[in-house]
């Protein structure tokens, strides 16, 4: 996804901040006092979408990134190095997210960037940080195109940008698995299709759909909603005259959850189904009409369910953040602890410094990283992709997301 809010982070100015070249690399030593001795600051950048529609989501991945800067400052994780984190809000806009690639790259203390939450604004940021040797990791990037190329459709595989890396899988392994639970677990023959044209829901759209008519069902219909508009009645009318025993959505909960309200108001009984990017209370919230039976999927397993993350849940609760770490909370963390883990292989390589390269450094250190993490596994692949293939399909039910079925696929 899924590609997602961004309540802006205090920006970390250190004063006698450490002196970069151009490229990302260290002059100096200069440093701050600790108490405990001299601390080397490094940043670790956040951009999401931290106002707007989907500032639930964004909001939970920067207070995820700052919960892991905080616990590797605690156990003092990084001898020598202090961690902050700077957030920038880009509302889910490509335009802003590319401008906020250019100012984080601005900053030399900058090592690593995590997000962003939506597809379309990672095409945009990706040159950014690439010419500029700086780290990214997505918690919730899954257009396949990102790291796999343009022609990955066509099994041509080529890494594009060496700095991107995510820690969500691809659309390629939602969009089958989804097709494969609404066809062979659910039941479901004719479905009707919507996405909202962007670069996230028109993808995993696609996908579903090749997966599903494989799988011998049918796709009775398909039509396009425009993202920030509230009137999909014609789309309700047709999906009601199709004769569709259910609809897939490729879209963000905003649109998803109006979408399924109009529908059911037509009296056309059919569940929707649709990516991680509905899978959030908004989308409930947002219908007048009961959702019951609409179903989603999303990345990994339930982080509830996870004893991996126990002590992240228990953590985020104590710092008492504002807002809830949501869907993508376990992965931003992962994606943060991923930069942190690079960065103390880099210093460690460099004999307890920062080396004068520390960008390169941290993006090589990071293709190497494996740790046990709040979501399980983390470690990538020689494309930048998570090699955690885990997801799970979310039910409503009284009135509540309900995890239905985990698994690990493998395709």
């Amino acid at each position: 996804m899924r590609h997602r809010s961004l309540l802006v982070l205090t920006t970390v100015i250190t004063t006698g901040a450490l002196t970069l070249t151009a490229c990302g690399s260290r002059d100096g030593g200069d440093s701050k006092d600790n108490g405990g001795g001299k601390k080397t600051t490094v940043i670790i950048g956040v951009d999401a979408p931290l106002t707007g529609s989907l500032s639930a989501l964004g909001q939970g991945i920067k207070n995820s990134v700052d919960l892991a800067a905080k616990t590797a400052n605690k156990n003092n994780e990084v001898p020598g190095i202090e961690f902050k984190v700077e957030a920038l809000d880009d509302q889910a806009v490509p335009a802003s997210g590319q401008a906020n690639a250019t100012k984080l790259v601005g900053n030399k203390d900058v090592l690593g960037v995590v997000g962003p939450l939506n597809s379309g604004v990672a095409q945009q940021m990706q040159g950014v940080f690439n010419s500029a040797n700086l780290a990214q990791v997505s918690p919730a990037n899954t257009n396949p195109a990102l790291s796999q190329g343009d022609n990955w459709g066509k099994g041509e595989f080529k890494r594009g940008f060496k700095t991107y890396f995510r820690t969500a899988a691809t659309d390629v392994v939602q969009g089958k698995f989804a097709a494969q639970y609404l066809f062979k677990d659910a039941g479901k023959k004719k479905v009707f299709i919507v996405d909202d044209k962007q670069t996230y829901g028109a993808g995993l759209a696609a996908i579903f759909a090749d997966e599903f008519k494989k799988l011998g069902g049918e796709v009775v219909g398909t039509d396009h909603v425009t993202v920030k508009e509230t009137d999909f009645s014609s789309t309700a009318d047709k999906v009601k005259s199709s004769g569709a025993d259910s609809v897939y959505f490729g879209g963000q909960y905003p649109e998803g959850g109006l979408l399924a309200d109009q529908i059911k108001k037509t009296g056309a009984n059919v569940p929707l189904m649709g990516g991680d990017g509905i899978q959030d209370p908004a989308f409930i919230s947002a219908s007048g009409e009961a959702n019951e039976g609409d179903l989603a999927t999303s990345i990994g397993y339930p982080v509830e369910k996870l004893d991996t993350a126990k002590k992240f849940i228990e953590d985020y609760k104590a710092e008492g953040y504002k807002d809830p770490y949501a869907a993508y909370g376990g992965y931003s963390y992962d994606a943060g602890w991923a930069v942190i883990q690079a960065v103390k292989a880099a210093v460690a390589a460099n004999s307890g410094k920062l080396p004068t390269d520390a960008r390169a450094k941290v993006v090589e250190a990071l293709g190497k990283v494996s740790f046990e993490g709040v979501t399980g596994k983390v470690a990538f692949d020689e494309y930048g992709d998570t090699t955690n293939k885990q997801l799970t399909v979310y039910k409503v039910e009284g009135g509540k997301w309900v995890d239905v079925k985990s698994d690990t696929f493998n395709q």
